[in-house]
């Protein structure tokens, strides 16, 4: 069995069961993920000083398995900006993989232009920061926001998948974007619902980061 530890640096464990259940449903067989919850900090991240103090939550989390660390084959850190991804690495023996790294990752594959719709428009320069530590500014076409309070958005599933709809919808027709991502840990099940309904791949964050860790653990689908 290949065991994968997912860790929620947003401190919600009703939101880490979410990210769970959406990774093992991309979970090949032989594979299982488990959901750790960071205690500290928000139930959602939605600005910078916040993303930076989850950095130091998530490397806690995986200090807090002790001698538990042993059993996990890989990592997933589950918050959009990938706080604390460097700390993990550096005191982890395994692959290490975050969801907007991975999201964006795949959402270039073979040079497409990429945009990203998401709720928390205080992450924006982050988010930007990241796509030019990856190399992949040059295919970024930016960020297209919902409106409103991004925590209360999030707490309403049908009003909050309807305005990222909006929102992929303006980066495709107004950014020339190619592929989309839906920016946000939290956000991971409107990111699965919105995706048939457009014609271009709508990446769903999450997924995105368990597809790239199997890969690299080499677990066949």
């Amino acid at each position: 069995m290949t065991d994968i530890l997912l860790i929620n640096p947003n401190a919600s464990s009703a939101t880490t069961e979410m990210m769970a259940k959406i990774a093992n449903a991309e979970a090949p067989a032989g594979c299982r993920v488990t959901g750790r919850t960071a205690m500290g900090g928000p139930s959602m991240i939605v600005n910078e000083r916040e993303l930076e103090a989850a950095a130091v939550e998530v490397l806690k989390v995986w200090r807090d398995a002790g001698t538990t660390q042993s059993q996990w084959d890989g990592v997933i850190v589950s918050a959009f900006g990938d706080p604390g991804i460097d700390l993990v690495r550096a005191n982890a023996r395994v692959p290490v993989v975050g969801i907007a790294e991975a999201s964006m990752r795949e959402a270039s594959q073979g040079q497409r232009r990429f945009g990203i719709a998401t709720v928390t428009p205080d992450l924006v320069a982050p988010i930007e920061q990241r796509a030019r530590a990856l190399g992949l500014l040059g295919l970024y076409t930016g960020i297209r926001l919902t409106q409103g309070d991004p925590r209360e958005l999030a707490a309403e599933p049908q009003a909050l998948e309807e305005a990222l709809a909006r929102a992929v919808q303006r980066c495709i027709d107004e950014d020339g974007a190619q592929a989309v991502i839906i920016g946000g840990g939290p956000l991971g099940q409107a990111a699965l619902a919105l995706a048939p309904r457009f014609g271009v791949p709508v990446i769903a964050p999450i997924s995105a980061a368990m597809r790239q860790l199997c890969a690299r653990l080499e677990v066949a689908s």
